[in-house]
């Protein structure tokens, strides 16, 4: 690469370094002055003229800065060499925030609040995908005469409960009893499997268990069938519309964009064929024409055994790259040790 070349590299990022700050267009002097290019100004408009020739910046007005563009903007991202680690503070406010969740669950929610506060963006975050998930443990608790608290845990640690009512009130002798039995059948069982193994259950409990197992079973089919279903938990749809003067077209038509999932689940699917830890998505990248002046900044978690899932944000294109991606590759790591665990 050509001295030139290298220089107009560094104007480049440096005037999307400050367009970002500032949301003004960038003029040669200020970059002069703020950057180290050890250049004069007359040498960076001529590479700024340069840079607006290839289609990487675009002057709004005759007598205004340049700003980047799309082009410019995937350009800036795809130098980014290595992002640099998480804040403390960072680390701290996601830890903490997630800290203390009951279950897979609270994880995703707390996850998503915190993601969103971390970015000032859209965030989401997608549940895991399981083509074959399978039943942990049930557990059977009475809370009333005859009532029973039904809670089952999946072997991604997701939990449904359910509470049951029974014509016979069972001592716990019998309960914790039919548990066992529960547990022992049906451990490690996907929901195609429930209804082999039902005469076994049936044939090994007592008349007055018989009514019980005939309700937990639907339980437990509805708590692994969830599993299968793609489900995407978005928070952070204000931090769109506080950015909407970034947007020449209506908030509106991207919010409905990103309601209907289609989009978001699309990129997701294909950023398992990459090879980067995070991928970032920019305006007509999407192929979406109501995402045309967003960004999306994307990772994955999790791995083929505990389910696949991604996480993310959306935002302007005038975004901070290397603090979002920082932040979004953070998040998915901590999501994908929380699914070991």
């Amino acid at each position: 690469m050509s001295q030139a070349s290298i220089r107009r590299d560094d104007v480049l990022r440096a005037i999307v370094t400050d367009y970002v700050e500032t949301g003004e267009p960038v003029g040669s002097k200020a970059l002069v002055d703020r950057h180290d290019l050890r250049v004069s100004p007359a040498t960076v408009r001529n590479d700024m003229s340069v840079l607006e020739e290839k289609g990487y910046l675009y002057q709004p007005h005759t007598s205004a800065g340049r700003v980047p563009t799309e082009k410019g903007y995937r350009a800036f991202v795809d130098r980014i060499s290595e992002l640099s680690p998480i804040t403390d503070a960072q680390r701290r406010a996601l830890e903490t925030f997630v800290l203390g969740a009951a279950d897979f669950d609270e994880v995703v929610e707390r996850t998503v609040r915190v993601l969103a506060q971390l970015t000032r963006q859209l965030a989401v975050v997608q549940y895991p995908h399981f083509e074959r998930s399978g039943l942990r443990h049930v557990e059977l608790i009475p809370v009333a005469e005859f009532k029973l608290l039904v809670i089952v845990i999946t072997n991604s640690a997701r939990v449904q409960q359910a509470t049951i009512d029974t014509r016979y009130e069972l001592d716990s002798a019998s309960v914790r009893s039919l548990a066992i039995l529960l547990n022992s059948t049906l451990e490690g069982m996907e929901e195609s499997q429930i209804s082999q193994v039902e005469p076994v259950l049936m044939a090994g409990a007592r008349p007055e268990q018989l009514e019980v197992i005939s309700q937990v079973l639907p339980i437990i089919r509805e708590a692994l069938t969830g599993e299968r279903t793609e489900r995407i938990v978005m928070v952070g749809a204000g931090n769109l519309v506080r950015s909407s003067p970034e947007f020449s077209s209506s908030i509106g038509s991207i919010l409905d964009a990103l309601e209907e999932q289609v989009t978001l689940l699309r990129l997701f699917s294909e950023i398992d064929q990459q090879d980067s830890p995070v991928t970032v998505t920019i305006g007509s990248e999407s192929g979406e024409h109501s995402l045309s002046e967003t960004s999306i900044v994307a990772g994955a978690y999790g791995d083929k055994e505990s389910g696949v899932a991604h996480v993310g944000i959306v935002g302007p294109q005038r975004m901070d790259y290397p603090r979002a991606m920082s932040i979004v590759r953070a998040v998915s790591r901590y999501l994908s040790r929380m699914m070991t665990r």
